[in-house]
């Protein structure tokens, strides 16, 4: 349900604990002690038919005597009473409940929790009653005084949410914070998860005005789809930091099924990349991270200058810089010649930027000066260690101005102790981060690089269908039907081929073979030289067997080859089949290089393609690359940049370029089989060659079995199926979703639109749209919100927006809110009408079940057409705005 009534458990009026204790230590008792030690304003109700009142609070002996039905329960009795007790409070009214219950956590049967919890959920559902847990700490909210929780203590007030899967690492972090003076706008401890879970949270506090970021620790993820949609649309609109637990566990697949090893985590790292949030790996790096976030200001590029004054932290800065795959800044020569002009001889020349132990107050302003305008450097870390020939707060004070003022990204280490805390202070209050050691401010620089990557990530929106091939999808899935219907999960190697050829992906040509008198044959007709592999369904590297001969160059040398195959097969795996063999054409590109790509299913993201190193060297550690499904060349380019391999594409004195473009392509075209064939369980393509020509495919194994039915992407792409092309007064219009690349033709359109049309649009007077703004128009998450755009094209091969309607769904699909605006100089031409029958038309599709929007009193063009459409035009309190309304469910 996402957010349905999270308000009732985020912003409670009043509060009961059921199963209220006096028992020292006891759940119930520790519950009524944080709540009634608060400043909790609400009514607060004390349920147990044992007592006359609880820690001040009068007791009642059950739900049915209570004065009203509470916002949110408290639920901390014994596992037995907890279905009842929660229909008996959604009939009351109540909307949340946070489940304690001592001994839930305890029952054996792992079956007989999950029934449990089952009925908890069918006793919440008639009456959409949320449910926290069961088996958490509870939740904080500070600015209300509610501690709803059997944390030790309270939780300082702040603009920070932080969500745990783990309730002891919460009560830890909770004293953590508390003891550094960090403050939290929410805290939560989810435990089990049985009803509300880190996207629904995510969800909430993604448009909580009072939640500047949004600190994660998670375990494990349930939905992908509901996760990954829930933390784009966070990641868009603040901060969200993750820690990820369990990185060892479960962490590899069977590599008898595949070639292809890689673990879990990995996935889970390419998938925080993917939906633009930040992974960081200890508490610290947790809150340092959104502090870095909070204050430097965003870097444009990932290259640093050091400067301070002293070579050892310098260079230690350096060092940590080149470790962490940093890029240190070359500053340019005319920046080289300023510094030279004004530091005395002797200082560094290079970046670190030394400008000596003596460095006076106007050596570092000038120096910083110089730094923070070269325009070979994206960032500037100033350095600072005390020093008998200037006061720490002289520097500060002196650079403070310059620290405001610039727009470049400036980071700063004090060295030292107490006796550089105003120096400190001083920097804080200037915005600049602030690092107590040179490896920590390189590291919250770093996080500044990779939060940038991430980022930049999240606005690619790949389309649900190719636009650069056309694939043969009937042909690849008659393929796979006609396996399946045989019984078979392992594609034989034509097989595997025409899949891939079907996806437009250039494959060696290949011949099977059952016997060895068949392979002779087969080779002499095909033409020397020949490569022979085995074909076996029981063998994953058919190298370790020796099954693999090249350069066979006669009748004779094919048959010695293959009958050895056999005896060695029989002699090292005598349980392996023999299916026959492939032969190939020797494919003679000297210059190429062997690399792999493939596809795995994730149990919890589903499909991961990898890419990395081939032939011989694939098996080589950490070597390979992963990313989720859908690709677009920009995400494709990012997922060959992130393999050591990738230095080789660039060619050398001895070997031309690769045709980098040519992998991407292939990485996109296995992206749209692994979406359009969910069948799919693992393809591993080992190696393929690539050179300055392109590339092509020498072995490939396709795994397959049944699909299990449902949204099988983590991500849904951009829906290229909802594109519709119409007639439209002297020419033809597309109507299509926004996609990022429309931002500079939307701001044409925006600046076009008559003043009084964008106040009618906006609610408010506006000249131009901020980046911000326009990024936020343009670059959207596809699960939450439609934008459809009529587009014209232009002799130059751009084109136009003439109109656009809006439509963001909540994350219940109960409602969804609209927005329409036709370019100024081309209304009462029947634009908007058409734009609002498409937007409908989808709305219906996807099952939402009302359209709602608001419309000034004065703007009749849209009220009339509302009415026309079959809206319900009402209005509102405030008289100069009009609510429109169109229930889907019962309209025609």
């Amino acid at each position: 349900m996402t957010i349905r009534n999270l308000q009732s458990l985020f912003q409670p009026r009043s509060v009961a604990v059921i199963g209220a204790s006096q028992r020292p230590n006891s759940v119930g008792a520790t519950l009524m002690h944080n709540l009634t030690t608060g400043s909790f304003k609400g009514p607060l109700f004390a349920v147990n038919p044992k007592y006359g009142e609880v820690a001040g609070v009068k007791a009642y002996s059950s739900l049915a005597k209570l004065p009203q039905a509470p916002d949110l329960a408290l639920i901390c009795t014994p596992p037995a009473t907890i279905v009842r007790l929660i229909a008996d409070l959604g009939a009351r009214g109540t909307k949340a409940a946070i489940i304690f219950s001592a001994g839930l956590n305890r029952v054996g049967d792992p079956e007989k929790k999950a029934m449990l919890q089952q009925a908890m959920l069918a006793a919440a559902k008639p009456y959409l009653l949320r449910l926290l847990g069961p088996d958490c700490t509870g939740l904080l909210v500070p600015s209300l005084g509610l501690n709803a929780s059997v944390a030790l203590g309270d939780a300082l007030p702040g603009q920070l949410a932080f969500v745990s899967q783990s309730g002891a690492l919460a009560t830890g972090v909770l004293d953590w914070a508390r003891s550094r003076g960090i403050g939290f706008s929410k805290f939560l401890s989810l435990g089990d998860s049985a009803d509300i879970d880190v996207g629904d949270v995510l969800d909430y506090l993604a448009s909580d005005a009072s939640t500047r970021a949004i600190l994660l620790h998670v375990q494990d993820i349930g939905g992908a789809r509901k996760f990954m949609s829930a933390a784009r649309a966070a990641a868009r609109n603040k901060p969200v930091l993750m820690i990820k637990a369990r990185r060892a566990a479960d962490g590899a697949w069977d590599p008898s099924a595949a070639g292809s090893q890689f673990g879990a985590d990995e996935v889970y790292d390419c998938a925080i990349r993917r939906a633009g949030m930040l992974r960081v790996f200890s508490t610290g790096d947790l809150f340092s991270a959104v502090e870095t976030l909070a204050h430097a200001r965003p870097v444009a590029g990932e290259r640093l200058t050091i400067l301070g004054n002293g070579a050892g932290p310098g260079v230690m800065a350096a060092d940590a810089l080149l470790a962490g795959q940093g890029q240190l800044a070359v500053p340019s020569a005319e920046t080289v010649q300023r510094l030279d002009a004004v530091l005395p001889a002797g200082w560094s020349g290079a970046n670190p930027l030394d400008i000596l132990a003596d460095a006076t107050v106007e050596h570092y302003r000038q120096s910083l000066e110089q730094a923070l305008v070269d325009p070979q450097a994206d960032a500037v870390l100033m350095i600072h260690a005390p020093s008998a020939f200037v006061a720490s707060t002289e520097v500060a004070q002196a650079l403070a101005p310059m620290a405001r003022q610039t727009s470049r990204t400036l980071l700063s280490c004090w060295l030292g102790g107490a006796a550089l805390a105003p120096a400190r202070a001083i920097f804080a209050d200037a915005s600049v981060p602030v690092y107590d050691t040179p490896e920590e401010a390189v590291r919250g620089f770093m996080q500044l690089v990779q939060y940038r990557r991430n980022q930049a990530l999240l606005m690619q929106v790949p389309p649900s269908v190719p636009v650069d091939f056309t694939p043969d999808r009937a042909s690849a899935r008659a393929v796979v039907q006609d396996a399946l219907n045989a019984g078979r999960n392992l594609l034989t190697a034509a097989e595997s081929n025409a899949v891939l050829a079907a996806y437009r992906i250039a494959v060696a040509d290949t011949c099977l073979a059952a016997s060895v008198d068949e392979v002779v044959a087969a080779s002499e007709k095909m033409g020397f030289p020949v490569a022979l592999k085995i074909v076996s369904p029981d063998i994953a590297h058919k190298g370790e067997v020796g099954g693999v001969a090249l350069d066979l160059d006669s009748p004779e040398a094919v048959r010695v080859a293959a009958l050895a195959m056999q005896s060695r097969l029989l002699a090292w795996r005598p349980d392996a089949r023999l299916q026959g063999f492939s032969i190939q054409v020797m494919t003679r590109r000297p210059a190429a290089l062997e690399l792999r790509a493939g596809i795995r299913i994730d149990p919890v993201f589903g499909p991961v393609l990898r890419f990395g190193q081939g032939g011989g060297a694939a098996d080589l550690p950490h070597d390979h690359a992963l990313a989720l499904p859908p690709l677009n060349m920009p995400l494709a380019r990012d997922l060959v940049a992130r393999t050591r391999v990738s230095a080789l594409l660039a060619g050398s004195s001895e070997r031309p370029a690769v045709d980098e473009d040519a992998i991407c392509r292939m990485l996109i075209q296995l992206a749209h089989l692994a979406a359009d064939l969910p069948e799919l369980t693992d393809l591993d393509i080992n190696p393929f060659l690539a050179d300055s020509d392109g590339i092509i495919v020498l072995d490939a194994r396709i795994r397959i079995a049944e699909a299990a039915g449902g949204e099988h992407l983590a991500i849904r792409p951009y829906p290229k199926e909802l594109e519709q092309a119409i007639d439209w007064h002297d020419g033809e219009l597309l109507l299509r979703p926004i996609r990022p690349e429309d931002a500079r033709p939307y701001a044409t359109f925006f600046d076009a639109l008559d003043r009084k049309d964008v106040r009618y649009r906006m609610f408010i007077g506006m000249r131009e749209l901020q980046p911000s703004q326009l990024a936020r128009m343009t670059q959207i998450d596809y699960d939450r919100e439609l934008a459809f755009l009529a587009i014209r094209p232009l002799a130059d091969g751009t084109h136009e927006i003439l109109a656009e309607a809006r439509v963001v769904f909540d994350p219940d699909n109960q409602e969804a809110e609209f927005a329409l605006i036709v370019r100024s100089d081309l209304k009462d031409r029947g634009l908007g009408e058409i734009m609002m029958k498409k937007l409908i038309g989808c709305c219906r599709q996807r099952g939402t079940v009302r359209i709602a929007g608001e419309a000034m009193s004065d703007n009749q063009r849209m009220l009339k057409l509302a009415r026309r459409l079959g809206f319900t035009v009402a209005r509102l309190d405030d008289p100069s705005t009009m609510s429109m309304r169109l229930e889907l469910t019962t309209s025609m």
